[in-house]
């Protein structure tokens, strides 16, 4: 018995070492915000398993306009890094990381990066959307439309995950290293599918003018009733305009 006894306990034993790296490691992740899908896409890609992500406002959501929710106070509170994009795209970022009382270190993904200006053309006249706010001239904050921006997004969101977790550098830098060159490729595909559109025929009709950074890069127009933020509605004016210049350009996609 007594052997037996000892048996069982070394087994125990064996078994509570086995398992406490894993629930170590699981515990030692360092704990990120991303406040919209995209930011978290490129966390998790540089960030790897070494991070436990919250993304804030799903692929499905609208980031303009979000309204948070206790959950986000609360892991938004628990957080050691919250990564927002800046540009003033989150217009409630600011009243939720000063509820949810964060000590967490704030990266904003646009650093370094010259926006865009949204600038009027000729049928907005100066107007304000519902909420009296003039979009023209404000800058345009979707500047991942840019495979050169998004590069810029993934080195800050790297040296914030670094700074954040020094002991993860080398995964952080490698996986950065690494997603670069894929985004290095997926643009020569963007240039070579595009090059083979006849020039007069590079337009689309989208519902929002969050394009402008793609525009520049690549040269497709977009023609959008909406501003750059979705608080601003098209007008019926607006929708019948981009109807009949749909119909008169045989603009080819929607």
């Amino acid at each position: 018995m007594p052997n037996r006894r000892a048996l069982l306990g070394a087994l125990a034993a064996g078994f509570i070492l086995a398992h406490a790296p894993m629930a170590a490691t699981a515990q030692e992740k360092l704990p990120v915000v991303a406040s919209f899908s995209i930011l978290g896409d490129f966390v998790k890609e540089v960030g790897g398993d070494r991070v436990a992500l919250t993304t804030l406002v799903g692929a499905n959501g609208d980031a303009h306009v979000y309204s948070p929710t206790p959950a986000d106070a609360k892991a938004m509170a628990g957080a050691k890094l919250v990564v927002v994009n800046g540009l003033k795209f989150e217009g409630w970022i600011t009243r939720l990381i000063k509820s949810s009382g964060t000590k967490a270190t704030i990266a904003t993904a646009t650093t370094g990066i010259t926006p865009l200006q949204n600038e009027a053309d000729d049928h907005d006249h100066g107007k304000k959307d519902k909420h009296g706010h003039n979009h023209a001239g404000q800058d345009d904050p979707h500047a991942w439309q840019s495979v050169a921006n998004a590069k810029i997004y993934v080195a800050n969101i790297r040296d914030a995950l670094v700074k954040a977790d020094p002991a993860g550098q080398a995964s952080y830098e490698a996986n950065a290293t690494r997603y670069l060159a894929q985004l290095d490729a997926v643009e020569a595909e963007v240039k070579a599918a595009i090059a083979r559109i006849p020039a007069d025929r590079r337009k689309a009709i989208t519902s929002h003018d969050a394009f402008g950074y793609f525009v520049k890069a690549y040269g497709i127009e977009f023609i959008a009733p909406q501003g750059v933020s979705t608080e601003a509605e098209a007008s019926a004016k607006d929708v019948g305009r981009i109807i009949r210049q749909i119909k008169a350009e045989k603009i080819p996609a929607v």
